[in-house]
Protein backbone atom coordinates (compact mmCIF):
# COMPACT_ATOMS: atom_id res chain seq x y z
CA UNK A 1 0.00 0.00 0.00
CA UNK A 2 1.40 3.39 -0.96
CA UNK A 3 2.18 5.78 1.88
CA UNK A 4 -0.43 8.43 2.52
CA UNK A 5 0.03 12.18 2.41
CA UNK A 6 -0.30 13.79 5.81
CA UNK A 7 -1.07 17.07 7.54
CA UNK A 8 -0.01 18.36 10.95
CA UNK A 9 -2.64 19.68 13.38
CA UNK A 10 -1.75 21.17 16.77
CA UNK A 11 -4.01 20.49 19.75
CA UNK A 12 -3.60 23.40 22.17
CA UNK A 13 -5.11 24.35 25.51
CA UNK A 14 -4.45 24.42 29.23
CA UNK A 15 -3.38 21.35 31.15
CA UNK A 16 -6.35 19.39 32.40
CA UNK A 17 -8.87 20.46 29.76
CA UNK A 18 -8.88 16.98 28.21
CA UNK A 19 -6.63 17.30 25.15
CA UNK A 20 -5.18 13.81 25.52
CA UNK A 21 -8.62 12.29 25.99
CA UNK A 22 -9.86 14.16 22.93
CA UNK A 23 -6.96 13.04 20.74
CA UNK A 24 -7.37 9.43 21.86
CA UNK A 25 -11.08 9.58 21.06
CA UNK A 26 -10.44 11.10 17.62
CA UNK A 27 -7.71 8.64 16.67
CA UNK A 28 -8.78 5.42 18.38
CA UNK A 29 -12.55 6.00 18.64
CA UNK A 30 -12.22 4.89 22.25
CA UNK A 31 -12.38 6.56 25.64
CA UNK A 32 -8.98 7.05 27.28
CA UNK A 33 -9.17 5.08 30.51
CA UNK A 34 -6.42 6.70 32.57
CA UNK A 35 -5.41 10.07 31.13
CA UNK A 36 -2.15 11.54 32.40
CA UNK A 37 -0.34 14.86 32.05
CA UNK A 38 1.38 15.32 28.70
CA UNK A 39 5.07 16.16 29.01
CA UNK A 40 6.44 17.92 25.93
CA UNK A 41 4.29 16.68 23.08
CA UNK A 42 2.41 13.51 22.20
CA UNK A 43 1.51 12.62 18.61
CA UNK A 44 -1.25 10.32 17.40
CA UNK A 45 -2.62 9.74 13.91
CA UNK A 46 -6.14 9.69 12.51
CA UNK A 47 -7.06 8.39 9.07
CA UNK A 48 -9.34 10.83 7.24
CA UNK A 49 -11.15 10.53 3.92
CA UNK A 50 -10.95 13.90 2.22
CA UNK A 51 -14.20 14.86 0.44
CA UNK A 52 -15.69 11.51 1.33
CA UNK A 53 -18.32 10.28 -1.11
CA UNK A 54 -17.20 12.48 -4.00
CA UNK A 55 -15.02 11.77 -7.06
CA UNK A 56 -12.23 13.73 -5.33
CA UNK A 57 -12.19 11.42 -2.29
CA UNK A 58 -8.68 10.59 -1.05
CA UNK A 59 -7.33 9.21 2.21
CA UNK A 60 -4.88 11.22 4.32
CA UNK A 61 -3.14 10.89 7.66
CA UNK A 62 -4.02 13.59 10.19
CA UNK A 63 -1.19 13.97 12.72
CA UNK A 64 -2.59 15.37 15.98
CA UNK A 65 0.14 17.00 18.09
CA UNK A 66 -1.01 17.24 21.71
CA UNK A 67 1.21 19.96 23.19
CA UNK A 68 1.59 19.94 26.98
CA UNK A 69 2.41 22.75 29.36
CA UNK A 70 0.90 26.05 30.41
CA UNK A 71 0.67 29.44 28.73
CA UNK A 72 2.07 30.85 31.96
CA UNK A 73 5.31 28.92 31.53
CA UNK A 74 8.69 30.60 31.63
CA UNK A 75 10.04 31.94 28.35
CA UNK A 76 12.58 29.10 28.23
CA UNK A 77 9.74 26.56 28.26
CA UNK A 78 7.88 28.46 25.56
CA UNK A 79 11.04 28.52 23.47
CA UNK A 80 11.30 24.75 23.81
CA UNK A 81 7.64 24.35 22.81
CA UNK A 82 8.19 26.48 19.72
CA UNK A 83 9.82 23.54 17.94
CA UNK A 84 6.39 21.84 17.86
CA UNK A 85 4.88 24.82 16.03
CA UNK A 86 6.87 24.40 12.82
CA UNK A 87 5.11 23.41 9.58
CA UNK A 88 1.63 23.49 11.11
CA UNK A 89 -1.39 23.02 8.85
CA UNK A 90 -4.21 23.43 11.38
CA UNK A 91 -4.93 24.12 15.05
CA UNK A 92 -7.55 22.69 17.40
CA UNK A 93 -8.09 24.98 20.40
CA UNK A 94 -9.43 23.09 23.42
CA UNK A 95 -11.03 24.60 26.53
CA UNK A 96 -12.90 23.26 29.54
CA UNK A 97 -16.48 24.55 29.53
CA UNK A 98 -16.48 24.49 33.33
CA UNK A 99 -13.26 26.51 33.59
CA UNK A 100 -13.54 30.13 32.44
CA UNK A 101 -9.80 30.71 32.64
CA UNK A 102 -9.12 27.94 30.13
CA UNK A 103 -11.35 29.74 27.62
CA UNK A 104 -9.58 33.03 28.20
CA UNK A 105 -6.18 31.41 27.77
CA UNK A 106 -6.97 30.22 24.24
CA UNK A 107 -6.01 33.69 23.01
CA UNK A 108 -2.58 33.26 24.54
CA UNK A 109 -2.18 29.76 23.13
CA UNK A 110 -3.11 30.85 19.61
CA UNK A 111 -0.72 33.78 19.77
CA UNK A 112 2.11 31.65 21.06
CA UNK A 113 1.69 29.19 18.19
CA UNK A 114 1.01 31.66 15.39
CA UNK A 115 3.56 34.20 16.58
CA UNK A 116 6.27 31.71 17.51
CA UNK A 117 9.05 33.79 16.01
CA UNK A 118 8.32 36.83 18.18
CA UNK A 119 9.19 37.41 21.81
CA UNK A 120 6.33 37.25 24.36
CA UNK A 121 6.64 41.00 24.97
CA UNK A 122 5.79 41.53 21.34
CA UNK A 123 2.47 39.76 21.82
CA UNK A 124 1.02 41.03 25.05
CA UNK A 125 -0.14 44.64 25.15
CA UNK A 126 0.33 46.45 28.45
CA UNK A 127 -3.37 47.00 29.13
CA UNK A 128 -4.24 43.31 28.80
CA UNK A 129 -5.64 43.63 25.27
CA UNK A 130 -4.41 41.42 22.45
CA UNK A 131 -3.67 42.82 19.04
CA UNK A 132 -5.51 40.84 16.36
CA UNK A 133 -3.91 42.85 13.57
CA UNK A 134 -0.73 40.79 13.58
CA UNK A 135 -2.84 37.67 12.83
CA UNK A 136 -5.10 39.25 10.20
CA UNK A 137 -3.33 37.31 7.45
CA UNK A 138 -3.17 34.02 9.33
CA UNK A 139 -3.74 31.20 6.80
CA UNK A 140 -4.08 28.36 9.33
CA UNK A 141 -7.57 26.81 9.79
CA UNK A 142 -8.80 26.69 13.39
CA UNK A 143 -11.36 24.54 15.23
CA UNK A 144 -12.71 25.28 18.71
CA UNK A 145 -13.62 22.39 21.01
CA UNK A 146 -15.20 22.74 24.45
CA UNK A 147 -14.87 19.72 26.75
CA UNK A 148 -16.66 18.46 29.89
CA UNK A 149 -20.05 19.45 28.53
CA UNK A 150 -21.57 16.72 30.68
CA UNK A 151 -20.35 18.44 33.84
CA UNK A 152 -22.41 21.59 33.25
CA UNK A 153 -25.77 21.47 35.09
CA UNK A 154 -28.58 21.41 32.56
CA UNK A 155 -30.10 24.59 33.94
CA UNK A 156 -26.82 26.44 33.35
CA UNK A 157 -25.84 25.09 29.93
CA UNK A 158 -27.47 27.85 27.92
CA UNK A 159 -25.76 30.50 30.01
CA UNK A 160 -22.35 28.85 29.64
CA UNK A 161 -22.68 28.36 25.88
CA UNK A 162 -23.91 31.92 25.42
CA UNK A 163 -20.96 33.21 27.39
CA UNK A 164 -18.43 31.22 25.35
CA UNK A 165 -20.05 31.76 21.92
CA UNK A 166 -17.81 34.78 21.30
CA UNK A 167 -14.79 32.48 20.97
CA UNK A 168 -16.05 30.94 17.75
CA UNK A 169 -16.57 34.38 16.25
CA UNK A 170 -13.23 35.75 17.44
CA UNK A 171 -11.30 32.84 15.97
CA UNK A 172 -13.50 32.53 12.87
CA UNK A 173 -13.78 28.85 13.73
CA UNK A 174 -16.56 26.31 14.04
CA UNK A 175 -17.33 25.14 17.56
CA UNK A 176 -17.84 21.66 18.98
CA UNK A 177 -18.89 21.01 22.58
CA UNK A 178 -18.68 17.50 23.95
CA UNK A 179 -17.89 14.97 26.63
CA UNK A 180 -14.64 13.12 25.83
CA UNK A 181 -15.87 10.06 27.75
CA UNK A 182 -18.73 9.55 25.30
CA UNK A 183 -17.84 8.46 21.72
CA UNK A 184 -21.40 9.18 20.59
CA UNK A 185 -20.55 12.88 20.35
CA UNK A 186 -18.71 12.01 17.12
CA UNK A 187 -21.21 9.47 15.83
CA UNK A 188 -21.28 9.19 12.04
CA UNK A 189 -23.61 11.77 10.53
CA UNK A 190 -23.84 13.87 13.69
CA UNK A 191 -23.32 17.62 13.48
CA UNK A 192 -20.04 17.27 15.40
CA UNK A 193 -18.75 14.64 12.99
CA UNK A 194 -19.68 16.87 10.05
CA UNK A 195 -17.89 19.89 11.58
CA UNK A 196 -14.79 17.79 12.31
CA UNK A 197 -14.68 16.38 8.78
CA UNK A 198 -15.17 19.84 7.32
CA UNK A 199 -12.28 21.17 9.39
CA UNK A 200 -9.92 18.38 8.31
CA UNK A 201 -10.95 18.90 4.67
CA UNK A 202 -10.12 22.58 5.04
CA UNK A 203 -6.71 21.77 6.52
CA UNK A 204 -5.95 19.40 3.65
CA UNK A 205 -7.13 21.90 1.04
CA UNK A 206 -4.90 24.58 2.54
CA UNK A 207 -1.90 22.24 2.56
CA UNK A 208 -2.26 20.56 -0.81
CA UNK A 209 -4.69 22.48 -3.01
CA UNK A 210 -4.56 26.18 -2.09
CA UNK A 211 -1.91 28.23 -3.85
CA UNK A 212 -2.93 31.67 -2.64
CA UNK A 213 -3.10 31.11 1.13
CA UNK A 214 -3.62 34.81 1.74
CA UNK A 215 -7.27 34.23 0.93
CA UNK A 216 -7.64 31.99 3.99
CA UNK A 217 -7.61 33.81 7.32
CA UNK A 218 -7.97 32.43 10.80
CA UNK A 219 -8.87 35.79 12.32
CA UNK A 220 -11.28 38.14 10.60
CA UNK A 221 -11.42 41.81 11.49
CA UNK A 222 -8.40 43.87 12.46
CA UNK A 223 -9.11 44.59 16.09
CA UNK A 224 -7.91 43.75 19.55
CA UNK A 225 -8.96 40.91 21.80
CA UNK A 226 -10.23 42.58 24.94
CA UNK A 227 -10.66 40.49 28.04
CA UNK A 228 -13.39 42.88 29.15
CA UNK A 229 -15.60 41.31 26.50
CA UNK A 230 -15.35 37.87 28.11
CA UNK A 231 -18.00 38.67 30.73
CA UNK A 232 -16.18 36.62 33.34
CA UNK A 233 -16.82 38.96 36.23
Amino acid sequence: MASLDRVKVLVLGDSGVGKSSLVHLLCQNQVLGNPSWTVGCSVDVRVHDYKEGTPEEKTYYIELWDVGGSVGSASSVKSTRAVFYNSVNGIILVHDLTNKKSSQNLYRWSMEALNKDSSPTGVIVSNGDYDREQFAENPIPLLLIGTKYDQIPENKRNDVLTRTAFLSEDFNAEEINLDCTNPRYFAAGSSNAVKLSRFFDKVIEKRYFTRDTSQMTGFTDRKRFNFKSLHYD
